[in-house]
């Protein structure tokens, strides 16, 4: 099913599903996060690799956010993408995010047959502290833009990249551990989390966007609102890429620390 922002603000109930792999754009309300999905599969395939889950857990004080990313593109990983979903509901109420990344990956290695491997950032967001608890599992760092100082950087994790077997990919190496790490958000903090699809884009040269070119773009972005900085990402990739064709699945989940919401 394609999701449109025409159809409105969704509104997350306790232990609510929403997500997939599908073609969506739409906004969002999680326990004290506003949020922006836009998925877009590689053309023609309504189906790809990129998988975004958004949940609300623990009488609505909990938000949690999945975005992964199975290797390739289009129908050929589809399978892939959907059965890691189907294990993502399977563990919808584990409180412990490394326990839980772990058996995904787990689950996840067992389904494989031709031999997809998924990278994932998972997060769960405290609204009554503002503490936001993720673990990255091999993905791209977010873009994080934070009101104190009204600058934006990238998120990484704080386990060393030379620590043994850590923060693998999913489906590599069974009973791989991943770390988890607790930042803070403040009230108007953004978070811009996204697949390969947007950061390696690449221009009419052949040229890739990279990490830090769109660390560049994100300090000009709107931050009003993670709609405005949602849209407005999307539109300097696009103007970036100028007339070169996109390569793989396109996905961004956008997220506003909101006080009421």
């Amino acid at each position: 099913m394609t999701i449109q922002e025409e159809d409105g603000v969704h509104r997350l109930a306790c232990l609510e599903l929403l997500g997939g792999n599908h073609m969506a754009t739409y906004s969002a309300e999680l326990p004290g996060l506003a949020g922006w999905v836009s998925c877009h599969p590689l053309r023609p395939s309504p189906r790809g690799g990129d998988l975004y889950y958004l949940s609300a857990c623990s009488h609505g004080v909990i938000a949690r956010v999945v975005l992964a990313d199975v290797a390739g593109h289009g129908e050929v990983v589809s399978s892939a993408a959907v059965r890691l979903h189907d294990a993502l509901l399977q563990y919808v109420d584990d409180w412990d995010q490394s326990t839980l990344i772990r058996q995904l990956n787990d689950t996840f290695l067992k389904g494989a047959q031709s031999g997809p491997f998924a990278t994932a950032f998972l997060a769960s967001f405290y609204s009554d502290s503002g503490e936001l608890l993720f673990t990255n599992a091999g993905h791209l760092p977010p873009l994080w833009y934070r009101t104190a100082t009204g600058e934006w950087s990238l998120l990484y994790d704080s386990t060393p990249l030379s620590k043994e077997i850590a923060d693998l990919p999913l489906g590599l190496i069974a009973g791989t551990s991943y770390s988890q790490t607790a930042v803070q958000l403040e009230t108007g903090d953004l978070l811009l989390l996204y697949t390969d699809g947007i950061s390696e884009s690449c221009d009419e040269s052949g040229e890739q966007l990279g990490l830090e070119r769109l660390l560049s773009i994100a300090r000009n972005l709107p931050t009003e609102s993670a709609v405005a900085a949602g849209k407005g990402l999307l539109a300097a990739v696009a103007r970036f890429r100028g007339t070169a064709p996109a390569e793989d699945d396109e996905t961004l989940v956008a997220l506003e620390r909101r006080t009421g919401v």
